[in-house]
C-alpha cells in the first residue's frame, strides 16, 4: 500500500496542476506567450504552445497530420524533450508520456512498458515502432528494449498513441503504439560526437556523420553502451549488466514528386541474465548467470510519390535479421515487411484511403538445454492484410467522422478484422473534442503455442509447461473520447478518457495430473502440467491529462496525471488464478509526472522532474516517488556538457518483480555527457 507520504505527494501534485490550469484560465487574455516576461531573454527551444497542436504525425494514419486534426489520445516526445530530460535511453524518455507506465526491472536486460495498463516485461500489448518498422516478436509476442535501440541524437520525436491503432497498423496494436521517429539525413549534417559515463550508466559513445551530394542526403552512426548491475541483496550475483554496440546509416533524396529513404542497422550485444532451469540428469532446479549474446540487423527502403489534389502513394519494404543464444535456447528469425498506401484524390466532403501488406517471418530455435524447448523447432509467422477507410467530412474544416477497417488473415488464428470509427470535432484552429470506438486484436506467438517446458520440484514429481495451437486471438473492444486545446497564450492542455473491454486474454491454465514412464524421465514420475488457454476477460477504465504552462519566456511546466482502474474476470470454466492475479496487480493505478524546465542567466539550463508510481502489489512493489535534476551549460560552440542526478530521492527502489528473485532495486546516480557537434 502506498504510504501517507505517498498520498499527499499525489495529492499535492494534483493540486499544483490545477492551480496551473486555474491561474492560466484567469489570465487568458494575456499575450505573455514565448515572447514576453523578464529574465533571461533566452527563449525555450522546445516547441511554442501554439506550435504544439500544428505539429505533423504519421502514426495514426501513416501520412502527415497535424495534431489538431488526430482523433487520437496521441502524445509528441520532441528532441528537446528527450535530450532536457538527461535520459540514456528510449524506455526511460517513455517515463514522460502519460498513460505510459515504464519500469526497470534489472539493469537493461528487462523493460516494462505498458499503456493503459496489462503491463508485462515483454510490451505484449503495445506495437513499437522504429520509422514505422515493427520491431516486435513473434517470438513471445513483445520487444527486445535493450537491442531495438536508436542513437538519442537522431530521434527527431516519439509518436505515442495511447488507445489502439490496428485500424492502419493491425494486429498487436492493441493498448498503444509507440513510434520512434529518427530525422532526416539534411537534418543531421556535420560531426557529433558525445562521451557520458557515471555511476550505473558507466559509458554511453556516440559518434555521426553526415554529408549531402547532388541532391542525395545521407548520414552514418556508430553508437554503444556499458551499463553496470543495480543493486542486489546480499549473497545475489550482479548479473543485470549490458554491453551493446550499433552501428547504422540513412540516406534520403527528394526528386520532384519523389522521396526515397534507405536506413539500415547492425547491432552486437552480451547481456546479463539470469535464468531458473532444470536438469535431468542428475533432476536438479538451478539458476543460470549465463549471459545471453545477441546480434542482427535491419534494411529499410521508402517511396513516397505525391500526386496532385493532395493524393500520394507510399510503399515501404524492411527485412530484419536477429540471432540470439542464452542459457535455456536459441533462436534465428528474418522477418520479411511490404507494405502500400494509396491516398485518393479528396473532395470537399469526403477522402479515401486503402492499402495492402504482407509479412513472413519466419524462425528457427535450437535447443542449449534439455528440458527447454520448442515444438516444432522451426516455425513461419505469416500475415497478409487489407486496409479501407472513408474520410467523410460533414461540415468541412470543423467536423469529420472517419470510418475504416483492417482486414487480415494470419498463420495462428486464421482471420480477423478491427474495424475502427472516430468523429473529431475542432470549433476553432486551437480547438479539438473526439470520440472513438475501436476493435483490437492480439494473436499467439510461439510461447503461447509451441513452449515445452520441463520444470524439477521435488523427489518422482516435475511441472511442464505446455503451448496450445488451439489458442483465439485475444480481443478488444475500446471506447474513448478526448480534448486538446490552447487556452490563451500560456497553457495547452490534453485530456482523454477510455473505457476497454477485452475478451479470451491469454492465461496459464489449471494444472492436471499425468505420469511419464518413458525416458528422459524415470519410471513412475508424476508430471504436474499447466497449458495457456483462452481464459481472462473483462474491462480497464482511467483517464489521462497532461497541461502544459509557459509561466515565462524561460520557465516552462509540463504535468501529467493517468489514472487507471482494472477489473478482469476468469471466463466460466476457467478458474486459475495466477495470470488474473498478475494482470490486476501489475501496473499502477495512478501515476504522477511533473517536469520544470528552467533557463538561468549563463546558458545554464536547470531541469526538474519528479514522477510518482503507484504500488505493484502482484510484483511485491510499494508506491514510489522519485526525482531526477539536469544541469546542462555550453562550454565553448558547439560543445556542451550536461550532469544528471537520477533517482535521488532514495539510495535505491524496485520498480518491478523479477524471476528468480529478489526483486532488484534501481539505484541512485550521476552521469555527466560531453556532445560536441561540427558543421
Amino acid at each position: 500500500m502506498a504510504s501517507p507520504y505517498s498520498a499527499r505527494v499525489v495529492a499535492a501534485s494534483l493540486l499544483v496542476v490545477l492551480a496551473i490550469v486555474g491561474v492560466a484560465r484567469a489570465e487568458d487574455s494575456s499575450s505573455l506567450g514565448q515572447a514576453g516576461g523578464g529574465g533571461n531573454p533566452k527563449q525555450l527551444k522546445s516547441l511554442s504552445l501554439e506550435q504544439l497542436g500544428n505539429v505533423e504525425v504519421v502514426t495514426e494514419t501513416k501520412e502527415p497530420t497535424e495534431v489538431w486534426n488526430t482523433p487520437a489520445a496521441i502524445f509528441v516526445l520532441t528532441q528537446e524533450d528527450i535530450r532536457r530530460s538527461g535520459v540514456t535511453n528510449v524506455p526511460d524518455a517513455l517515463r514522460l508520456v502519460p498513460g505510459v507506465n515504464v519500469a526497470r526491472v534489472s539493469g537493461d536486460r528487462n523493460w516494462v512498458v505498458a499503456i493503459r495498463g496489462l503491463g508485462d516485461q515483454y510490451s505484449k500489448y503495445v506495437l513499437v515502432l522504429i520509422d514505422g518498422r515493427s520491431v516486435y516478436t513473434p517470438l513471445f509476442g513483445g520487444v527486445f528494449w535493450t537491442i531495438d535501440n536508436v542513437m538519442l541524437e537522431d530521434i527527431d520525436r516519439i509518436e505515442v498513441i495511447r488507445g489502439p491503432g490496428g485500424t492502419i497498423w493491425g494486429t498487436d496494436a492493441v493498448n498503444g503504439i509507440i513510434n520512434i521517429i529518427t530525422k532526416e539525413a539534411k537534418d543531421s549534417q556535420g560531426v557529433l560526437a558525445s562521451a557520458g559515463g557515471g555511476r550505473v550508466d558507466e559509458g554511453t559513445e556516440d559518434l555521426r556523420y553526415g554529408s549531402r551530394s547532388h541532391g542525395f542526403a545521407f548520414r552514418v552512426n556508430a553508437f554503444g553502451f556499458v551499463r553496470g548491475a543495480e543493486y542486489h541483496q546480499d549473497g545475489q550475483p550482479n548479473y543485470d549488466w549490458s554491453r551493446v554496440g550499433q552501428v547504422g546509416f540513412r540516406g534520403d533524396r527528394v526528386s520532384g514528386r519523389d522521396s526515397v529513404t534507405v536506413q539500415g542497422d547492425a547491432y552486437i550485444g552480451h547481456l546479463g541474465d539470469a535464468q531458473t532451469l532444470s536438469t535431468f540428469t542428475p533432476p536438479a532446479t538451478f539458476v543460470s548467470y549465463k549471459s545471453t549474446d545477441v546480434y542482427g540487423g535491419n534494411l529499410l527502403g521508402r517511396w513516397r510519390r505525391d500526386l496532385p489534389a493532395d493524393s500520394d502513394l507510399y510503399l515501404q519494404a524492411f527485412w530484419a535479421h536477429d540471432f540470439r543464444t542464452g542459457p535455456n535456447f536459441q533462436e534465428t528469425r528474418d522477418t520479411f515487411d511490404l507494405d502500400f498506401l494509396h491516398r485518393t484524390p479528396p473532395t470537399r466532403w469526403q477522402q479515401f484511403t486503402y492499402g495492402v501488406g504482407a509479412r513472413w517471418s519466419p524462425s528457427t530455435t535450437r535447443q542449449t538445454i534439455p528440458t527447454d524447448n520448442f515444438v516444432p523447432a522451426a516455425e513461419t509467422e505469416s500475415i497478409y492484410s487489407g486496409f479501407l477507410q472513408e474520410e467523410l467530412r460533414l461540415v468541412p474544416d470543423r467536423l469529420s467522422l472517419t470510418l475504416g477497417s483492417k482486414l487480415e488473415h494470419n498463420s495462428y488464428t486464421g482471420f480477423e478484422y478491427e474495424p475502427n470509427g472516430r468523429l473529431l470535432f475542432t470549433p476553432r484552429e486551437d480547438q479539438s473534442l473526439w470520440a472513438s470506438i475501436a476493435r483490437a486484436v492480439r494473436i499467439p506467438d510461439r510461447v503461447d503455442e509451441n513452449i515445452d517446458v520441463d520444470v524439477y520440484v521435488t523427489g518422482p514429481i516435475w511441472g511442464a509447461i505446455f503451448g496450445n495451437t488451439h489458442l483465439n486471438a485475444e480481443r478488444l473492444v475500446a471506447y474513448e473520447g478526448g480534448y486538446r486545446g490552447l487556452w490563451g497564450k500560456r497553457v495547452y492542455v490534453s485530456a482523454s478518457g477510455f473505457h476497454n473491454v477485452y475478451d479470451d486474454l491469454i492465461a496459464q491454465g489449471a494444472p492436471f495430473l499425468g505420469t511419464a514412464a518413458s525416458p528422459p524421465f524415470a519410471p513412475g514420475t508424476l508430471l504436474i502440467g499447466f497449458q495457456y488457454r483462452n481464459g481472462i476477460r473483462g474491462t480497464t477504465d482511467g483517464f489521462e491529462v497532461a497541461p502544459e504552462w509557459q509561466a515565462t519566456s524561460w520557465w516552462r511546466f509540463k504535468a501529467a496525471y493517468s489514472y487507471l482502474h482494472v477489473n478482469l474476470e476468469d471466463v466460466p470454466g476457467f478458474n486459475y488464478p495466477l495470470t488474473l492475479t498478475t494482470l490486476h496487480g501489475s501496473s499502477p493505478n495512478s501515476q504522477v509526472v511533473a517536469r520544470s524546465l528552467i533557463d538561468l542567466p549563463g546558458h545554464l539550463e536547470f531541469d526538474q522532474v519528479f514522477r510518482y508510481i503507484g504500488a505493484l502489489p502482484a510484483q511485491g512493489v510499494e508506491a514510489y516517488e522519485t526525482a531526477d535534476v539536469r544541469f546542462g551549460r555550453p562550454l565553448s560552440p558547439g560543445l556542451d556538457l550536461s550532469v544528471v542526478g537520477q533517482n535521488l530521492l532514495q539510495p535505491h527502489h524496485e520498480e518491478f518483480g523479477i524471476s528468480p528473485g529478489p526483486n532488484v532495486g534501481i539505484k541512485r546516480g550521476v552521469y555527466a555527457k560531453l556532445v560536441w557537434t561540427s558543421k
